[in-house]
């Protein structure tokens, strides 16, 4: 008997569902109908294969392809010989509205400032930031006019201190010549990222993280289907923010999925308005100024959670029961 393939589990899965469908969902629709036979992977994304399928045989095929593609944002395939028997546009608008109330229905108890403790941990624990962050409440900033402070300031803002990784004389000569390895950060935070909303978060985690050496939007749940991981990969390459999944099973197994670009010298004029315009901010400067006199890092920023704690309320937002 012949072993199952891709294009079995393809074919199989959307012959069942009968309507288009993105790579993402073909996997999980295959593993949930149980059309996967005796296919095994030792593959973490099954469903990027599945895309890289998909789309050999539409470019090498052209109109006696097996597979046609029906959307592109996100990428959504369907069988040529069913396309006949079916209107397309209708069942993705259908689609499209049942996936909204699925949403809106999930919609999360808890809020975006739940995840900063969980973003603190891990930027602490990270070897790439070892930082101290300090969230930065927004309703503390001096009202202006409409629009005009929109997307300045970020969530969160961190500082790396070098006290523990450099010798003092090699701090001292550093001193000497005016430089510094202190590092300034920039964290965007958001529950979900995907198409929905990807463009607007990406942008203003660029108009906010312009002073920083280092910008960042950070999600929970991060879409992963190839098409939106092209996307994302674009943004990147063009404007230097970088990418972090937060894992709340284990936050320290949270990952950069794409880097920040380095930005070596620090934007101050930014910095004075931002300091200006948010006492927090203004705070945060304080704290460096006080740490960096002494030598170490002795300030209060945001609190640190060890183990117990960082679990406790991640349980306790209901954070883990959204993966």
């Amino acid at each position: 008997m012949a072993k199952t393939t891709f294009r079995d589990i393809i074919e199989r899965t959307i012959e069942k569902v009968g309507t288009p469908l993105s790579a993402k969902e073909i996997w999980d629709k295959a593993n949930e109908l149980g059309v996967i036979g005796d296919y095994t992977t030792t593959g973490k994304t099954p469903w990027a294969t599945i895309a890289a399928y998909c789309y050999t045989d539409i470019n090498n095929n052209g109109e006696d392809s097996i597979i046609i593609q029906t959307s592109e944002r996100p990428a959504q395939f369907f069988l040529r010989k069913l396309a006949d028997n079916i209107d397309i546009q209708k069942i993705q608008r259908k689609k499209d509205t049942e996936v909204a109330k699925i949403e809106k229905g999930n919609q999360k108890k808890f809020n975006e400032r739940d995840l900063h403790p969980v973003l603190t941990a891990y930027a602490s624990g990270d070897s790439h930031f070892k930082a101290n962050l300090k969230t930065i409440y927004h309703e503390n900033s001096s009202k202006a006019n409409k629009g005009q402070n929109e997307w300045l300031h970020p969530d969160l803002v961190g500082v790396y201190f070098p006290f523990r990784d450099y010798k003092p004389e090699t701090l001292e000569i550093q001193n000497h010549l005016s430089i510094t390895s202190i590092k300034l950060f920039s964290f965007e935070l958001k529950i979900s990222l995907n198409f929905g909303n990807l463009r607007q978060s990406f942008f203003q985690a660029v108009s906010n993280s312009s002073w920083a050496n280092e910008g960042y939007l950070v999600a929970l749940n991060i879409d992963d289907d190839p098409t939106f991981k092209d996307e994302v990969r674009r943004l990147n390459n063009a404007f230097g923010i970088g990418i972090i999944k937060l894992n709340p099973e284990n936050v320290f197994e949270s990952e950069i999925l794409f880097p920040s670009s380095i930005v070596q010298e620090i934007d101050w004029d930014t910095v004075n308005r931002l300091a200006n315009e948010n006492s927090d901010f203004n705070d945060f400067l304080k704290l460096i100024t006080e740490d960096c006199k002494l030598g170490k890092v002795k300030s209060q920023y945001d609190k640190i959670l060890d183990f117990e704690e960082l679990t406790k309320h991640i349980k306790d937002k209901g954070i883990i029961n959204t993966i």
